[in-house]
């Protein structure tokens, strides 16, 4: 349900409405007529070269640059690789990185409450485009980005990139068709690089903030809306695991599972081997901490089942899954216990001799094993008390 008449349609920001209408209509309805016409005397591959490469430049910008540099902080990059990202996330005009990372950190912090910037509970469409037309140039507060305040290229891209947008994102593609095809190209390089690029990567955008919350399976928490949607994931560079990333939102990864479509991630990863990105800074969630968080999320619903079961349940079975959880319990403190202390001993490896790191390497791996055991005995009780549910 869309709610749209619960919009308050005082606060309607006309600039804003005008682009997103403007450029979704050019797009499916200016465009085809546009090729309809003059399709024939075009070099339509060039244009379609065209549409690609800048849908993955602008695209990928906002999910390694925006997203998980720059609002998660999930690695650090150097300077070229920075304003590269920033330079492409300015061609999606989508605000600047600095308004953006604002906004975004304050969705995770406030996800499905009143604050969410694009709340999902307020309706589909808002949560889609809404939350940008129905949104009065106000201020925003700041606070939350102090830490990007003092990026000198971050606050650069926030007084420019209108320009940088237009100029890189509609200007380019415009001048190479030129360069192809002539006034025609000219037109036809803004179309389809320029404009048709711009909304496809919009509206990829958006349906993380919309779909996302709405259709999909939520693996590892049900406390929030956020889905994973691999379908999504195809068409935004690994973004569409978003239950995952709002468990675990400043991992690296959206697409934790090695199966899993994430360019973002592999891209991450391949620049830290030529030392783009410093390798040593990219933060992952530790694989047991991920198990736990899939378990924790399957005894809810196996509960849920338990609950509404009108006929009585095997009670070996249920105590044995009743011990597995026990022993699980057991074991992951164990293990959080031991991670601690031995990350803590690695910040002052230098007051410990070589035997007393080496005693808390063997300690902390100890602990691991011991998790992984306790968690494969649980799933072994979960699923003999799933089939006893049917």
């Amino acid at each position: 349900m869309s709610k749209i008449n619960n919009l308050n349609w005082a606060n309607v920001n006309i600039g804003r409405s005008f682009f997103l209408i403007t450029t979704l209509l050019g797009t499916f309805i200016g465009l085809p007529f546009f090729l309809w016409s003059f399709g024939q005397d075009l070099t339509l591959w060039v244009h379609l070269l065209l549409f690609v490469g800048f849908f993955i430049f602008s695209g990928l910008s906002v999910t390694f640059g925006y997203h998980r540099l720059f609002s998660h902080l999930s690695f650090k990059a150097k300077w070229p690789v920075k304003l590269t990202a920033l330079i492409g996330g300015a061609t999606a005009m989508e605000d600047s990185v600095l308004n953006w990372c604002s906004d975004h950190r304050r969705h995770h912090k406030h996800v499905d409450h009143e604050e969410d910037p694009y709340n999902i509970t307020k309706g589909f469409f808002y949560a889609h485009m809404g939350w940008i037309m129905f949104r009065r140039n106000i201020e925003q507060s700041l606070d939350n980005v102090k830490d990007l305040q003092s990026d000198k290229l971050v606050m650069w891209q926030h007084r420019w990139w209108a320009v940088i947008g237009v100029v890189v994102g509609f200007g380019l593609p415009t001048l190479i068709g030129f360069l192809v095809d002539g006034p025609l190209g000219a037109i036809a390089g803004l179309l389809i690089g320029g404009m048709a690029r711009l909304v496809a990567v919009q509206h990829c955008t958006f349906f993380i903030n919309s779909l996302c919350h709405c259709l999909g399976k939520q693996p590892y928490s049900s406390d929030h809306t956020a889905r994973d949607s691999w379908i999504m994931a195809l068409f935004t560079f690994g973004e569409g695991y978003h239950n995952y990333h709002h468990q675990f939102q400043y991992d690296y990864r959206n697409g934790v599972k090695p199966w899993q479509f994430d360019p973002t991630k592999w891209l991450v990863w391949a620049l830290s081997k030529i030392s783009l990105v410093d390798a040593s800074s990219i933060k992952r969630v530790p694989k047991e901490k991920i198990m736990l968080a899939e378990i924790r999320q399957k005894e809810k619903l196996l509960s849920r089942k338990l609950s509404v079961r009108a006929h009585p349940v095997c009670e070996k079975a249920q105590a044995l899954f009743a011990d597995a959880g026990e022993k699980l319990s057991d074991a992951a403190k164990t293990w959080e216990r031991a991670k601690g202390e031995y990350g803590r001993a690695l910040k002052k490896k230098l007051d410990l001799t070589k035997e007393q790191l080496a005693d808390m390497r063997a300690h902390f791996d100890a602990s691991v094993a011991e998790l992984r055991a306790a968690i494969q005995e649980w799933h072994t009780a979960h699923q003999q008390l799933s089939v006893q549910l049917g």
